[in-house]
């Protein structure tokens, strides 16, 4: 394989413009079974951010690109920059398949070192690679010196503490990483802890590329607030876009200096409605399409009232007719209502995972 000299090809290497020049960078962060092509498209139906980034390629001995993840690459229709997320460790297979993605229209190639999920960080991949910053190091060389175009790193301050962190985003400044996403929280404390914006603006501070600021980017206010606290270049927001698709375009206009839009109640059935039509198959039954819907309304229900009462009343639901006579009740018999800028206190998406006193 040609190796690419990167003294040749450095001044041609630009991050993509956002929708709006001058303005911070905002992207949809990666998440795995939820950043699929049709939701991408029903983001980009409220306000694309200005980056999407797929689902990980899972990347081993005897991986393939996965089919899913590629169709949300090749039938991408949000005229925004896509760049391919790799997960793994194995620097031939790395190499091998950012060969083959090269051959799509990738922005770029995207390094997850963050991935807090047991079942992924056990293999010693995503952040489980945030243990080993030596091999961390030798994988950022390999693939930078095959990256003729963009290569970015979406990472975490730490596995279970910040002992590597300087020596990682050492890594990353010398081996010229175009733009650096930065999760502050440790593997360890998964979604759990505070946020260490102290940490983000440190990594800011010490490497030369663009960093976006990531976690707990609840909204556009919220991202303004960050972007000053870390002097990040911009945010990745993740599970919020989930709750509200309008968080692009609602920072868009308070970067500006306008106040966000208003949303309501009948918006939000109106995306809720949108999104079931956009993922439903003819291949998946209905409960099961339900139930996947379902993770999606976790975080939506966040916003609708300070009691939980929707979110305790979808979760019950076991049809397509019943999930759609909660949405109604609790969304149209007061249409006008305003969706929650911010998530209610109290009120958790994901109660295995989010609550402070998690295992």
């Amino acid at each position: 394989m040609t190796t690419i000299d990167l003294a040749d090809v450095a001044a041609s290497r630009q991050i993509p413009a956002g929708v709006v020049a001058g303005q911070p960078l905002t992207a949809l962060a990666p998440m795995q079974d939820v950043t699929t092509h049709a939701f991408m498209h029903v983001v980009a139906g409220y306000g694309s951010p200005d980056y999407f980034v797929t689902e990980f390629f899972r990347v081993h001995d005897t991986s393939r690109l996965e089919k899913h993840i590629l169709h949300s690459i090749t039938a991408n229709k949000t005229e925004r920059p896509i760049f391919a997320q790799l997960i793994g460790e194995s620097i031939p297979h790395l190499e091998r398949t950012v060969a083959e993605l090269s051959r799509h229209p990738v922005a770029g190639i995207d390094l997850n070192l963050g991935c807090p999920a047991p079942k992924v960080y056990k293999k010693n991949v995503g952040g489980g690679l945030l243990r080993d910053p030596e091999k961390i190091r030798k994988i950022l060389t390999k693939l930078r010196s095959i990256c003729s175009g963009l290569f970015t790193v979406k990472m975490r301050i730490g596995f279970d503490d910040v002992s590597s962190f300087d020596e990682i985003l050492d890594a990353v400044a010398e081996n010229n990483v175009d733009l650096l996403t930065v999760h502050g929280r440790t593997v360890k404390e998964g979604y759990r802890s505070e946020v260490h914006y102290d940490l983000i603006a440190h990594a800011v501070n010490r490497v030369p590329c663009p960093v976006l600021a990531n976690g707990n980017v609840t909204s556009a206010k919220a991202a303004q607030r960050i972007i000053l606290q870390t002097g990040a270049a911009g945010v990745m927001i993740g599970r919020h876009a989930i709750r509200n698709p309008w968080i692009f375009s609602q920072c868009r206009s308070i970067f500006a200096g306008a106040e966000p839009a208003r949303i309501t109640f009948s918006q939000v059935y109106d995306y809720i409605d949108t999104l079931f039509l956009a993922t439903a198959s003819s291949q998946v039954p209905e409960l099961a399409h339900v139930n996947r819907m379902k993770k999606f309304l976790n975080f939506v229900g966040q916003s609708v009232d300070s009691q939980g009462a929707f979110l305790y009343d979808m979760r019950r639901t076991k049809s397509k007719a019943e999930l759609f006579a909660v949405c109604r009740r609790h969304l149209l018999e007061t249409p006008d209502h305003e969706f929650a800028d911010e998530p209610y206190p109290g009120v958790i998406a994901r109660p295995n995972c989010e609550t402070p006193t998690c295992g």
